[in-house]
């Protein structure tokens, strides 16, 4: 067609075919109505690999089964503004590879699968309180997608699965709340997330993806927080990402990262060592000032110094010169032994510490 295609206020039950359709012009479908047949096996729209060189206009349409708009190019806008679509435990809109410059959905409802796997959305895709539904199943799949603005904002919690897996965005407007018990992350990129929360509100969303411990979720996360000027924020996604691998390795490895958790928060938090170091110089230097160790020669030590004697052994490379020169006895003897190893365990995690600082850099 030349011009444009209007099939406004419309109401059609049975099969609607436009499949392979040219439209120069744009496609107005405002407030119509489809209904597929009874038996839900065929699809009541069809418009897949369809070119429209204009807008497809479709605010207010109600589409009961599948609305099928797969390969189709639209030059400019798609509106699906307060749309309502039913397909309950089916696909309620087949958009895969969908290419457009804008898509607007705000208000829409949907229940059964929004499938979207691999649309090409130049600048946004606007789901604004959306209602997505498909307990049980997938709810919206947008994987493997190029699009510049992903919005879900002030959606309703999705009921059903979010798939994101290789998508590329530019901005991902999503607050944790709205997000459903299942995700998938895997490969996800974007440049911006919105709203800014803390990180312990987005943290659980990485829990719950389906393909369980993702690294890369957890960079990018980092990354989006780093890019805002968040770096404690981004301490924490990186703490959260090192406990959750912990629970990936062998024993010793867990007793490993417990033990890095615990003293250091695996370089994250740095100031525990400091805490632990003054914490075990203090009991060190008491100790050995109430029982000072005999000299290995009489004739050739310093004087006694409890306090940098517990220095030389907490700190592994620097000495004073107090470790060699005295040897404690008995339990005094393992004491000095247990505070050699925990020095190695603070400087090991310490410098560990600083080395991901100054790679994240």
């Amino acid at each position: 067609m030349e011009g444009a295609l209007r099939l406004t206020d419309c109401q059609f039950r049975g099969i609607v075919t436009l499949v392979g359709s040219q439209i120069a012009g744009a496609l107005f479908m405002d407030r119509a109505q489809f209904r597929a047949p009874d038996d839900g096996e065929e699809p009541a729209l069809r418009l897949n690999h369809s070119s429209i060189g204009e807008d497809l206009v479709a605010p207010g349409i109600r589409v009961r089964g599948r609305l099928v708009i797969n390969s189709a190019s639209i030059a400019a806008s798609v509106n699906l503004n307060d749309a309502q679509l039913e397909n309950p435990g089916g696909t309620a809109i087949d958009a895969q590879a969908l290419s457009a410059n804008t898509v607007h959905a705000r208000n829409l409802t949907a229940f059964g699968r929004v499938e979207m796997r691999g649309i090409r959305i130049s600048s946004q895709l606007n789901l604004t309180r959306a209602r997505l539904s498909n307990p049980g199943d997938t709810a919206l799949r947008a994987s493997s997608a190029v699009i510049g603005e992903l919005w879900l904002r002030d959606a309703v919690p999705v009921q059903g699965a979010v798939n994101l897996r290789r998508s590329q965005l530019e901005l991902l407007h999503a607050a944790p709340e709205i997000l459903p018990s299942e995700v998938r992350l895997d490969g996800l990129t974007y440049s911006a997330l919105t709203p800014h929360v803390p990180a312990e509100q987005r943290l659980p969303v990485l829990d719950r993806d389906a393909d369980g411990y993702v690294p890369h979720a957890y960079e990018q996360l980092t990354a989006a927080y780093l890019r805002i000027g968040d770096d404690y924020a981004a301490r924490q996604v990186q703490l959260a990402k090192q406990r959750r691998l912990r629970a990936t390795r062998a024993w010793y490895g867990r007793l490993w990262g417990y033990l890095q958790d615990v003293t250091v928060g695996y370089g994250f938090r740095p100031l525990r060592a400091c805490a632990w170091l003054v914490s075990l110089l203090a009991v060190g230097s008491l100790v050995y000032a109430l029982h000072e160790p005999p000299p290995l020669k009489a004739s050739e030590h310093p004087d006694f110094d409890p306090v940098f004697f517990t220095l030389d052994l907490l700190l592994p490379v620097i000495s004073f010169g107090q470790e060699g020169a005295f040897a404690p006895e008995g339990g005094y003897q393992a004491l000095s032994y247990a505070l050699v190893i925990t020095g190695w365990i603070l400087a090991t995690t310490v410098v560990t510490g600083v080395t991901r600082a100054v790679s994240r850099q």
